[in-house]
């Protein structure tokens, strides 16, 4: 962070984004309602670029030499919030005010009320191309050693406002513009190919000019060398594509569209726990995952 950023090592960095998946569930439950399967799945992909990809000091959050991080798929912010916690950009404890009255930690990322946020989300399908607009500027200002970093979801690309962005982007030869899709394959009616197939994103991305990387969203070393692979292309923006499970390190969250826009704790779902025992379910099985690590949350 800033020009002293700590090297982690991977062993770090994955408990890291252990610690923010027990964070999520201990903030959707004392929230009563939020997002569970998007924000659990991106956990890694968070970690890595709070914790290694991104150039920001939480010391500093209007650090006019830091990278810029845009959440498209606003839905998801509890990830984003348990990373910036873990980082240092506001007590750890102020993470179960999540959707509170008054709270700096809205459902949605609100730039005025929290310092380290750069936009303010609303509609799906906005924030690639407000990462565009950003993008653009800085290498309007001569700045584009700062890197505009978008995370958008595979269904926000039902929405035509999404390929706007993609064709301005690849017009402008936006090479300082990396966008994340976290190809979850859900979304909140169900899997994506059966809503509106999107398929092949690989091929229409690369016929708006667009450079694309596939890659495992919960591998940290796989997308780390993803993201070191997108800064060596020149000319072109860069999609990275990261397959990831939703509701990832809950067995019975995982895969299963029905927890897109569902707190543990909140409602019976056929099939998984009772309700009473999601949330402690949910806890034990992350504060294991199955010996190998143990969240210092507790």
């Amino acid at each position: 962070m800033g020009g002293t950023r700590k090297d982690y090592s991977l062993e770090e960095l994955e408990k890291m984004a252990n610690d923010i998946r027990v964070d999520i569930i201990k903030m959707l439950e004392h929230a009563g309602s939020g997002h569970s399967a998007g924000p659990l799945g991106l956990a890694d992909i968070f970690a890595a670029l709070y914790f290694h990809v991104l150039k920001h000091d939480p010391k500093k959050p209007d650090w006019n030499e830091r990278d810029i991080l845009i959440l498209s798929n606003g839905h998801c912010v509890p990830v984003r919030y348990a990373a910036m916690a873990e980082a240092g950009y506001f007590p750890h404890a102020e993470l179960i005010t999540l959707r509170k009255l008054g709270s700096r930690l809205q459902g949605h990322p609100e730039r005025k009320r929290l310092p380290g946020l750069e936009t303010t989300s609303g509609p799906l399908g906005s924030g690639l191309s407000q990462a565009v607009g950003m993008a653009l500027a800085l290498k309007m200002d001569k700045a584009d050693h700062r890197w505009v970093y978008v995370v958008t979801s595979d269904g926000e690309h039902d929405s035509g406002n999404t390929w706007e962005g993609v064709m301005l982007a690849a017009k402008y030869k936006l090479s300082n513009l990396i966008a994340i899709l976290d190809r979850n394959n859900i979304q909140i009616d169900g899997p994506t190919e059966t809503v509106m197939p999107l398929e092949s994103l690989k091929a229409k991305y690369e016929a708006f000019g667009w450079h694309v990387i596939e890659t495992d969203g919960n591998n940290i070393e796989a997308f780390i060398d993803a993201c070191d692979m997108a800064k060596a292309i020149t000319e072109r923006p860069v999609m990275i594509i990261a397959n990831t499970v939703p509701g990832k390190g809950v067995d019975f969250m995982e895969y299963d569209f029905r927890w897109h826009g569902v707190p543990p704790g909140k409602q019976d779902i056929p099939g998984d726990p009772p309700k009473e025992e999601q949330v402690k379910k949910a806890l034990a099985e992350l504060r294991t995952l199955g010996g190998r690590i143990r969240s210092e949350h507790q």
